[in-house]
């Protein structure tokens, strides 16, 4: 038995999975039945099983690749698949219901890009059940917690980013910097003064 294309599943759990599935002769093995067992280890995406005359069995393995943590969880690619599967990593932090996984992914990818030109990391996007948006970056002028909400998010961020330096970053250099961020509002957004900064005013 050989396996091919693994980096991070465990090679002796796919072979014991091998071993306790495959019953009968090299003719009469169930390779299907193999094959959805082997689709249950963690990091296998994909798993695919073939005789080798006289007596190999290939097996090719296309593991998940890990774009973000998901719901605190589980992870999830960039295809917007959620899996399982140990990491220690850093990783983004994503959340919304499992069906809208990949809307999240592309979201965040969207306003990744948006952000970095203004040297702000992203870290984390959320879709609430209700369908509202936050989201969670850091810059030069620290980190905040951005709320979205549900229409025009898109609209907002930019309007956001295109005025972070004279808001964000005015107050910053002005000693005031602040947490959160509500961009709920038509012509305008409204801030709070993180920790630090409301005991001392305070």
């Amino acid at each position: 038995m050989e396996v091919h294309n693994v980096r991070r599943a465990d090679p002796a759990h796919i072979g014991a999975v091998v071993r306790r599935e495959l019953k009968g002769t090299f003719f009469t093995m169930d390779l299907d039945h193999a094959q959805r067992a082997l689709q249950q280890v963690p990091w296998v995406r994909t798993a695919s099983l073939h005789r080798q005359w006289p007596d190999m069995l290939m097996i090719t393995i296309e593991e998940f690749e890990p774009f973000a943590s998901w719901n605190e969880t589980a992870l999830v690619s960039r295809r917007g698949e959620v899996f399982a599967a140990p990491y220690d990593g850093e990783l983004p932090r994503l959340s919304g219901a499992d069906a809208e996984a990949k809307a999240v992914v592309d979201y965040f990818e969207r306003w990744h890009s948006l952000l970095a030109s203004i040297n702000v990391d992203l870290h984390g996007a959320h879709r609430s059940p209700r369908n509202s948006w936050h989201i969670e970056i850091s810059g030069e002028y620290g980190a905040q917690w951005i709320e979205l909400g549900k229409e025009d998010i898109n609209e907002r961020l930019a309007r956001f980013a295109s005025v972070y330096r004279k808001t964000v970053g005015a107050m910053a250099q002005a000693g005031v910097y602040i947490d959160y961020i509500d961009l709920r509002y038509r012509n305008g957004l409204a801030v709070r003064l993180n920790e630090k900064e409301r005991a001392t005013s305070g």
